[in-house]
């Protein structure tokens, strides 16, 4: 019976981002796979792990690509990237508190160039006049990112409806980044 590659991901991903701790053993399991098999597709965790970032990014840029980043005004394109990132919110939750995938010289060049196409979109919407300009595209970033986990983890948890998961991040996010006209 061949292994369906694309499932296993899939599976680990659902369960590592309900629980982050699950071992190989209970990645096979909710595969429906033995762990031999698991480990003759991934020779242990850590290569489970690099698989679903590989994964991660490759939603991350097919989300950047339907969100059409470069049209309209910024704002409406952060209302779109995060509602077209939403279905990998959970995943990218998960590999977000990954270190080992930030540190060293491994490093995968697909996070550079999320950040750098995600930072540009903030970079515009300062340009036009509709973000502030006292906070780097950098940080406006980094707090995207952290507002995707953290509302990923709310839906999971069930604190917060899913269908909240667009409206609470983007109104939070471009609530404290919108320019406001000085008084």
């Amino acid at each position: 019976m061949a292994v369906d590659r694309e499932h296993v991901l899939r599976t680990a991903a659902a369960l590592l981002t309900r629980k982050s701790t699950a071992t190989m053993d209970e990645v096979a399991k909710a595969a429906g796979i033995s762990r031999a098999t698991l480990h003759r597709h991934f020779a242990g965790r850590d290569a489970l792990v690099r698989a679903l970032e590989a994964l991660g990014i490759a939603e991350c840029e097919a989300a950047l690509e339907a969100a059409r980043l470069d049209e309209g005004g910024a704002s409406d394109a952060v209302r779109r990237l995060v509602r077209e990132i939403e279905p990998a919110a959970g995943l990218l939750s998960f590999l977000y508190t990954e270190n080992q995938l930030f540190e060293g010289e491994e490093q995968n060049e697909g996070w550079a160039r999320l950040d750098a196409r995600i930072a540009a979109l903030f970079r515009r919407g300062q340009a036009s006049g509709e973000f502030r300009i006292d906070l780097t595209p950098a940080w406006l970033t980094e707090a995207l990112y952290g507002l995707m986990a953290s509302g990923a983890w709310a839906v999971q948890e069930g604190r917060v409806a899913a269908n909240d998961f667009t409206h609470m991040i983007v109104e939070l996010l471009l609530g404290g980044a919108t320019r406001r006209e000085e008084s």
